[in-house]
């Protein structure tokens, strides 16, 4: 990556130790089916940013002054499996640190990542997916960190809530919890679908957001386009919300798949990400410790051992 610092903000606001936020850009594209490029979107999603005006109008706040650290980006891709392995050790790593940690891919699979270390990391996580498409994949073209596999694991293993979902294979509808599933086509017609996903939702919440969620007639620039999706003012009323009766552990985004000629998509993605920090962060000053509900140790979940902050991997 060329850029320096997110979205060109000066270098007081991007140093590790004094930033609450950190970013982790994975720019991976090896396991997506059909239009390839996902690779190339963290460099367009920072490139955007740096063109983006930093005043949020909504929140009245400018929310890089809370300090967003651009971590180096993961490189590893050797295999789906060790990519993911990569990005759950620095995603893990950061959240030790006390920081806000959020990631920047590259296709869906580097999800499975950072679910998988958070879910470590916080009790009783639920994990709200915005989506079109279900990833429910037990493993798909023979590995299980495939983008179709993104959300199995959570399936299994935190409170997975599906919103958008309007594309997905039969043998999804077995792994699937349809009461915790909200899909387009009712969405389309029942406005209480806010309101009902909040409520099914636990006090830690992490989100992922694949960028076809959004409709194609917003955001083309995607591998898998699918009619049908989310509009602007919509998710960000959902999404405000869930910051508001939530705590918002971090967030990835995934799924642009940048066009040369039209640059709305890399917008869109660029203002998503701020809207989301704005929204987290917007009741807190610049000087206020930033407090995760994260006491620097926590069980992992894979051997009952206990960590804690000066602890190694």
């Amino acid at each position: 990556m060329d850029n320096k610092t997110y979205a060109g903000i000066a270098e007081e606001y991007s140093k590790l130790d004094s930033s609450k936020i950190v970013l982790i850009p994975v720019p991976y594209d090896g396991t997506s089916t059909w239009q390839k490029g996902a690779d190339k979107g963290p460099e367009a999603f920072l490139n955007a940013s740096e063109n983006m005006e930093l005043y949020d109008i909504e929140t009245g706040t400018e929310v890089y002054q809370q300090g967003v650290f651009l971590a180096d980006a993961v490189t590893e891709n050797s295999s789906p499996e060790a990519m993911v392995e990569a990005v759950h050790q620095i995603t893990k790593k950061y959240i030790k640190r006390n920081k806000f940690v959020t990631a920047f891919g590259g296709e869906h699979s580097i999800s499975i990542g950072t679910i998988r270390a958070f879910n470590e990391c916080f009790d009783n996580l639920t994990v709200v997916q915005l989506d079109a498409h279900a990833d429910l994949r037990k493993e798909y073209h023979g590995s299980k960190c495939n983008h179709a596999c993104a959300l199995y694991e959570a399936s299994q293993t935190t409170n997975l809530i599906q919103i958008g979902i309007r594309s997905m294979d039969v043998m999804e509808t077995t792994v699937m919890d349809t009461d915790k599933t909200y899909f387009a086509h009712e969405m389309a017609e029942d406005d209480t679908w806010v309101d009902s996903a909040i409520d099914q939702m636990t006090d830690n919440v992490f989100i992922t957001i694949d960028l076809d969620a959004f409709d194609p007639s917003i955001m083309p620039s995607t591998g898998t386009p699918e009619p049908g999706g989310l509009l602007w003012y919509e998710t960000m009323d959902f999404l405000k919300q869930v910051f508001a009766e939530k705590n918002v552990v971090g967030f990835d985004i995934v799924e642009l798949c940048p066009n040369k000629i039209d640059k709305s998509s890399d917008f869109l993605a660029a203002k998503l990400y701020y809207k989301m920090l704005s929204y987290k962060f917007q009741n807190e000053s610049v000087d206020d410790e930033y407090d995760n509900s994260f006491d620097n140790s926590y069980v992992n979940k894979n051997n009952n051992s206990k960590f804690n902050e000066d602890d190694e991997y």
